[in-house]
This record gives C-alpha cells, structure tokens and sequence, in this order.
C-alpha cells in the first residue's frame, strides 16, 4: 500500500516551531529585533561575513556536501542555542543540532530548566553528523544520536521488511501521523493506519511515550523510511460486516460526527454506521446536532449493511 509523503509538511512546521523564539547567540552583533527568522542560520550571517566571496561560501558549501555523503563525523564547537536545540559552525557556515538529536539532555525538562542546560554547552565541542543538508533554504541539520546509531540503523534498516511486528516508542504526533522509534530509526503510521475507525489527530488515540505494537507496512532503504501501520495488527471490521449485522438488528454506538447530511455512529472499534438526517428523527428541524451531539450514546436500528462498501446504515427515527 502506497503512503503520501507528508515529509516535507513536517520538516516546515518542525524548523518553524524549532526556531520561533529566535537564537541566544556568542556572536558580537545578534540580529536585530524583527529580523528574518532565518537569519540566524544562513551563509550570510551577520556584516563581518558580508565581504565573503561566492567562491568561499561555494568551498564552505561543497565541503559540507562531501561530509554528509560520506557520513563523516564532524567536532564541532556550539557557539549559542535556542529551546530548540543548539547552533554550531562548520568552517564559516552555521548549523543546527535539535534537541531531540543531542544524546545527554535530559528528558521531561521545564522550558527555563531546558534553556539553561541546552546554554550549558555553549562552547562544547560535541561529534555530530550531517543529517539534513539544504542549500536553497540554507539549512544544515545536524545530531549526535546519528553518530551511535548510524550502524544500528543500517542493520535495522536491512533486517527489516514488509509484514514484520515489532515494538517501538511513539516519538512525534503531527496531524498527519505519528512517529516510532524502533531502536535507532523513526516510521511513520500515517492517520489512515492508526485505526479502521475515523481519527481526527493522532493524539485521541496515542500518546508521546506510548510503548505499542506496530506493522511494517514498507521499508525504503535508500531513503531511512519505514511506513507502518496500527490498523493492520487487528482484523478490518468491514470485512466479516454481514456476518455479524443484519438489516433490522438494534445496536448501541457512540456518536463520533455531526454533520449536515446526518451523524456517524460508532457501534465497534473501527465501525462506523451513518444515520442521514432523515433518519434522525421525525419532524423538521434545523440541524442534526438540534438532535444528537459528539458523545451522546444512542441506541439505533440497522437498515442497511454493505461490507463491500464499507457503508452501514443506520437510523434513530426507527427504533
């Protein structure tokens, strides 16, 4: 089963959210108040790099591209942090070590204790590698972690394969997914992989820390990604729909939905049943939540049932 890459969606809002408190710098002339958000992490960084030449920013630039193909580890001095991470310099140009790449902080830290522990390693020299490497944007993202893992990725990378089980952490909850440490490299379970059921975020059904179970839907070697699955460890409820309801049965679920065109009832974990507004109730009314709301339990009858369609049929006005 093919997944869209929501990739590039999360690198956006992740360097957004990363960077939006600006950077504490040891640099002499900081940005000024109202600066480009970005400023901080471009070639051009401040008057004193002004007179730079192409072909000296186009060194810097190749350089980092031959050390991120290679792999190599770089020591690099911090030179300043935000509550997102830590900036380093790499011949004349800056890059970025999020927090979540930096092997000795602590976990669970109030933002004032992370500030001042991340402003503890101010003029540190740390290994890192290149992880991420974007010219057009001028970002160069870069993490300790790698430098353990990178074996331990490889190997799991390579011993993983389509249709394994396997444990991991849930790590990330974005709108379109969650993220799984397996052990030295993240899957995503894409939202329409989390349940058979409607989820409207990640986060009404996981949590961060969450130990769990997951389905290898896809591995992509060449790229470090693995696509995986929740849903697909328990059976597909529409599968054996009409072997377990029939037309006229009377079932309990929970309203999930409120519509214009009716209200989804959730009868089972991963089975919803619509009731269109017509079979809400007798009478006219304005809307269906003049009838029903999120939450309410409702007892209703079954007027049709296509598993091949995936469609339930319910009503209240039956019942």
């Amino acid at each position: 089963m093919e997944i869209e890459n929501p990739w590039g969606e999360l690198e956006e809002g992740y360097w957004e959210a990363l960077l939006k408190e600006g950077e504490n710098s040891l640099s002499s002339t900081p940005p000024e108040e109202g600066e480009d958000i970005w400023r901080g992490f471009r070639v051009e960084l401040y008057e004193e790099n002004a007179s730079r030449d192409k072909d000296e920013i186009s060194r810097d630039w190749q350089f980092v591209q031959e050390m991120f193909e290679s792999g190599e580890v770089l020591d690099l001095v911090v030179t300043g942090y935000n509550k997102g991470g830590l900036l380093v310099e790499i011949n004349n140009l800056k890059g970025f070590v999020p927090a979540s790449q930096l092997i000795g902080l602590p976990p669970n830290l109030e933002e004032e204790e992370r500030k001042a522990e991340l402003a503890s390693w101010v003029g540190e020299e740390l290994s890192l590698k290149i992880i991420e490497l974007d010219r057009e944007r001028n970002r160069i993202v870069l993490s300790e972690r790698a430098t353990l893992l990178g074996e331990r990725k490889e190997e799991l990378l390579e011993r993983l394969s389509e249709g394994d089980i396997c444990r991991g952490r849930v790590t990330n909850l974005c709108s379109f997914g969650a993220f799984v440490d397996l052990g030295g490299v993240e899957g995503l379970i894409h939202i329409s992989e989390i349940s058979w059921g409607r989820v409207k975020h990640p986060k009404d059904v996981l949590n961060i820390g969450d130990e769990i179970e997951v389905y290898v839907l896809n591995v992509d070697r060449g790229r470090g990604r693995i696509g995986l699955s929740l849903k697909r460890l328990r059976p597909d409820p529409w599968i054996s729909l009409e072997e377990r309801y029939k037309v006229g049965q009377l079932v309990e679920g929970v309203i999930t939905n409120v519509v214009n065109f009716g209200a989804f009832a959730r009868i089972e974990e991963g089975l919803e049943g619509l009731i269109h507004i017509s079979e809400l109730a007798d009478g006219n009314f304005l809307h269906p939540r003049s009838v029903v709301k999120e939450g309410d339990v409702v007892k209703a009858r079954i007027i049709n049932v296509d598993g091949k369609n995936r469609r339930l049929g319910l009503s209240l006005r039956r019942v």
